[in-house]
């Protein structure tokens, strides 16, 4: 596979910015809605939680964006990535490349949008006094969890939803579902004790109570739950590419 994408790599530098200039395609504001994007969901909720709902935590922007921004870079790369095979269609059956490009142009590109969505979680950290920490330094490593935690997830539903088509209206409701069970508008300490051990099953309620101890809490993060996640993220590279590989055989046939 890395051969292939060495050779392609041209290719894949061009899809990668495709996708991230096809975004925003014909948009006045362009890139600028990497920025707006996740300020108007902030705004929505920084009003319903901490004034309607009474939410407790302190700086409740920040708590909220901390966890936020990270989780609308999964949703973002899962519901797009999902059917980026079946979106490629045409193109797929007239020219031949690698076709596990398209999966990972997908993931990439939504990569360096959140890599610009974070300027602003570093601006409002700078003007709300909270500042950094040293354990700045490992948000390095929570990104790049992430990253191959989507990159698994978008091999496998890439590759499944071009023989099942209806895959990709289950995928919005089992993201509505994880929304939930994910600490984003909420802590983990508000969470009864008895329940705990369905969030320690959710690989996304660590990776983004990773981000939320790094940035907001500025402690050091749980690093044996990351490293756990980091392994089940390559294992689902892993297997994800198989899968991918043997799948994309009759790609052409059922497009």
């Amino acid at each position: 596979m890395f051969k292939r994408l060495f050779q392609y790599r041209e290719f894949l530098n061009t899809s990668i910015k495709k996708e991230i200039r096809g975004k925003y395609k014909k948009s006045f504001l362009g890139i600028l809605w990497s920025f707006l994007n996740p300020l108007l969901m902030l705004m929505v909720y920084a009003i319903i939680f901490p004034i309607i709902l009474k939410s407790p935590e302190k700086n409740y922007v920040m708590f909220l964006m901390t966890a936020l921004i990270p989780w609308t870079f999964f949703t973002t790369v899962v519901t797009q990535g999902a059917s980026t095979i079946v979106a490629n269609g045409n193109i797929l059956k007239k020219v031949y490349f690698p076709r596990e490009i398209l999966p990972l142009s997908t993931v990439t590109s939504g990569l360096v949008n959140f890599l610009i969505s974070c300027v602003i979680i570093f601006i409002f950290l700078m003007f709300t006094g909270i500042g950094f920490s040293k354990y700045i330094l490992l948000l390095p490593f929570v990104i790049l969890i992430e990253y191959l935690f989507l990159l698994g997830i978008v091999f496998i539903l890439s590759s499944i939803t071009v023989y099942l088509r209806d895959l990709e209206h289950i995928i919005g409701v089992i993201i509505q579902a994880l929304f939930y069970g994910t600490p984003i508008v909420y802590s983990l300490s508000t969470i009864p004790e008895k329940f705990m051990w369905v969030f320690q099953l959710n690989p996304m309620a660590h990776i983004v109570q990773g981000y939320r101890d790094i940035l907001y809490y500025q402690t050091m993060p749980n690093l044996s739950g990351l490293l756990v996640i980091f392994g089940i993220s390559l294992f689902l590279v892993i297997i994800g590419y198989q899968i991918f590989n043997k799948l994309q055989k009759g790609f052409a046939e059922e497009l």
